[in-house]
């Protein structure tokens, strides 16, 4: 695809989810608004975007870069939600954003076989959902949301994808890899959450997204193990596996009181 497919495909893309994720929150609840953005909107286009040029080989190292990356956003998401509790929204970005940075830091040491890294990204996740602070169980304050809150979401949710998607390639496959995933839509929901509807929605969505995450990883791990073969096998194969797991996700998630 050329840069004017690939940025026309960007500002289609990402304002579409953005809206179609918060109105998911405003309908059935936070998490799922989290979980929703679970699916790998952004990074998935990245690997197939890479896949085609500079290649397969690239591709598939970046891939497994990207799951390791699930490590980083469950890092963010517990650095944001336990910041919140006792700061404002900017100040849980701000710790979020640099939780994620300094897991990032960590990964570029530390490269593992794919199979090790998939099992390390599920133990790390497992651990993040059961150690997010707890939301106190009542039913959430009705909020009339203002006109332009939608829109908002969308331009800042946009802006931050092509801005990332466009330096990331230039860094090599393990860095491009490593930052894809950082949590643009969590960050853009959670914290409109906070602001619109309270600290409790905001960590639900980002509780919902850490659920979403499972099949991040896995959708990822299928991607790095298959994409020297056929290019349409390997995205097919790993679109299932991380249906089903995402679906699976939500059930096992709702069932513990996780989303």
């Amino acid at each position: 695809m050329n840069p004017a497919g690939a940025l026309a495909l960007k500002l289609v893309v990402t304002p579409v989810l953005i809206g179609a994720a918060s109105l998911v929150g405003r309908r059935w609840g936070s998490a799922l608004s989290g979980w929703l953005i679970g699916i790998p909107f952004t990074s998935a286009p990245i690997a197939f975007f890479l896949a085609l040029d500079p290649g397969p080989a690239f591709a598939s190292r970046a891939a497994a870069a990207i799951m390791a990356g699930a490590i980083s956003q469950a890092v963010f998401c517990l650095a944001f939600a336990w910041t919140a509790r006792r700061a404002p929204w900017a100040s849980s970005l701000v710790a979020g954003t640099a939780g994620f940075g300094i897991a990032t830091a960590v990964l570029t040491t530390v490269v593992l076989p794919v199979a090790g890294a998939f099992v390390v990204v599920i133990i790390v996740l497992v651990v993040a959902l059961f150690l997010m602070p707890a939301a106190p169980a009542r039913p959430g304050r009705r909020v009339s949301f203002p006109h332009w809150d939608l829109p908002a979401r969308m331009a800042v949710a946009t802006a931050f994808v092509v801005l990332l998607t466009t330096v990331a390639p230039l860094l090599g496959a393990r860095m491009a890899g490593l930052l894809a995933p950082y949590p643009l839509y969590g960050g853009v929901l959670a914290v409109f959450a906070y602001r619109l509807e309270g600290v409790d929605a905001s960590v639900a969505v980002l509780r919902g997204l850490l659920l979403g995450l499972f099949a991040f990883a896995c959708f990822f791990a299928v991607l790095a193990t298959l994409l020297q073969g056929e290019l349409w096998l390997a995205f097919a194969a790993a679109i299932v596996v991380a249906g089903l797991v995402q679906g699976t996700a939500l059930l096992i998630g709702r069932r513990w009181g996780l989303a």
